[in-house]
């Protein structure tokens, strides 16, 4: 297992973790994971290859699900 991939599971294990937290976090917490997330998703994906950097994103994205969910209601509906 590269270490990319170990940054990553520690990524998902700390998330889980803010996730099991009081509500009032969420948002704040989400916003530092995606900061962290980005570039380890670039990380393993150049180390793993584009097949294991598909499913590290899927997983970041059922982790984060309020936040693309509120994206994509923005983008649909046409707010700025």
């Amino acid at each position: 297992m590269t270490l990319s991939l170990v940054a990553a599971c520690l990524w998902a294990v700390i998330a889980t973790f803010i996730a099991l937290g009081p509500r009032r976090f969420h948002w704040p917490a989400a916003w530092g994971l995606i900061a962290a997330g980005v570039p380890i998703l670039g990380w393993v994906t150049l180390q793993n290859g584009p097949v294991l950097g598909l499913i590290v994103l899927a997983g970041g994205v059922s982790v984060l699900r309020w936040p693309v969910r509120r994206l994509f209601a923005r983008l649909g509906a046409g707010e700025p």
